[in-house]
C-alpha cells in the first residue's frame, strides 16, 4: 500500500474547486476504487456516477489527469502516483455535482435520428437474403456503452460547445449502423448535412483514441458518411442533376 494523493473536482451547476484527498492505494485497486475509498474515509457527500464496474455500462466517465477515461479501467499504477492525480467530471457536458454530469443531451439527440427502416422481405416467409460481409460492417458499433468520451474529446463539444448544430462522434456511430444496414432503406443523409453536422469534424481521430471499445470511430463510421454526403450534395455532376430532376 502506497499513500496517493487525488484533486477531485467538488462542485456544482455554479462553479466549483478541486479539493484534495490522500489515500492509500493497493495493487490492483483503479480510480474508481480510490474514489469510493475517498468517499467512504473523507467525503461522504461526493457525489460519482458508477454502476458495473467492468467497463460495460460507460457510467463512470470522468476526465484523469486531463484524459477522457472510464474511472473503473484505468489502474491507479499505471498512473504517476508521485503527483496527485486529477480526477474532474466531463468537460462536454454540465456539472450536476461533483463528478456527475448531465449527459441528458446526448438521449434527446439519439431520439431525432430516424430509426431503423427495413426493406420488404425478400422470402414469403419473411426473411432476408445478406452477405455476411454486409452483416460484419456494421457489427463493431455495437460494441458502444454510450460511456460519451468520444462527445467528451470532441473540440466541436468540448471547446465550441456546438451542441445545437453538431451530434457528435456518439452518434456518427449510430447513424453509420444505420446507414450501413443491408437491410435499411432510410434516408439520413440530408439531416447529416444541414442539421447534424458532420462537416464540423476535422476527423482528428482523438474519438477514436478514447473509446474504451476500440471503435474504429474515425474511419469505418465518419469518414464514410462524410462520403456518402459529398457524394450527394457536393459533386457537381449529380447536383446538376438533380436540378434537372427539380429535386433539392
Amino acid at each position: 500500500m502506497i499513500a496517493a494523493k487525488f484533486n477531485v473536482w467538488r462542485g456544482d451547476t455554479g462553479g466549483g474547486a478541486f479539493t484534495t484527498y490522500t489515500t492509500q492505494i493497493g495493487e490492483g485497486m483503479v480510480v474508481l476504487d480510490a474514489v469510493h475509498q475517498i468517499q467512504a474515509e473523507s467525503a461522504p457527500d461526493l457525489a460519482v456516477r458508477w454502476n458495473c464496474k467492468a467497463g460495460k455500462c460507460g457510467s463512470c466517465s470522468a476526465e484523469i489527469n486531463g484524459k477522457p477515461r472510464l474511472m473503473c479501467m484505468t489502474r491507479c499504477e499505471d498512473l504517476p502516483l508521485d503527483q496527485p492525480v486529477t480526477v474532474q467530471p466531463l468537460k462536454a457536458f454540465k456539472p450536476i455535482k461533483d463528478l456527475v454530469t448531465d449527459v441528458s443531451w446526448n438521449f434527446a439527440v439519439k431520439k431525432k435520428i430516424k430509426p431503423f427502416k427495413p426493406r420488404p422481405p425478400d422470402h414469403q416467409d419473411g426473411t432476408w437474403s445478406m452477405q455476411q460481409e454486409d452483416i460484419d460492417r456494421v457489427q463493431e458499433f455495437r460494441k458502444c456503452i454510450e460511456c460519451f468520451l468520444c462527445q467528451d474529446v470532441c473540440h466541436v463539444l468540448r471547446d465550441h460547445a456546438k451542441h445545437d448544430e453538431f451530434i457528435g462522434p456518439r452518434f456518427f456511430v449510430h447513424t453509420a449502423a444505420l446507414e450501413m444496414h443491408p437491410l435499411d432503406t432510410e434516408d439520413r443523409l440530408s439531416e447529416l448535412q444541414k442539421t447534424q453536422g458532420i462537416g464540423y469534424c476535422n476527423i482528428t481521430k482523438c474519438c477514436t483514441v478514447v473509446c474504451p471499445e476500440h471503435i474504429t470511430i474515425t474511419d469505418n463510421a465518419i469518414i464514410p458518411l462524410k462520403e456518402r454526403v459529398v457524394d450527394r450534395f457536393y459533386d457537381p455532376l449529380k447536383k446538376l442533376w438533380r436540378k434537372l430532376l427539380g429535386k433539392s
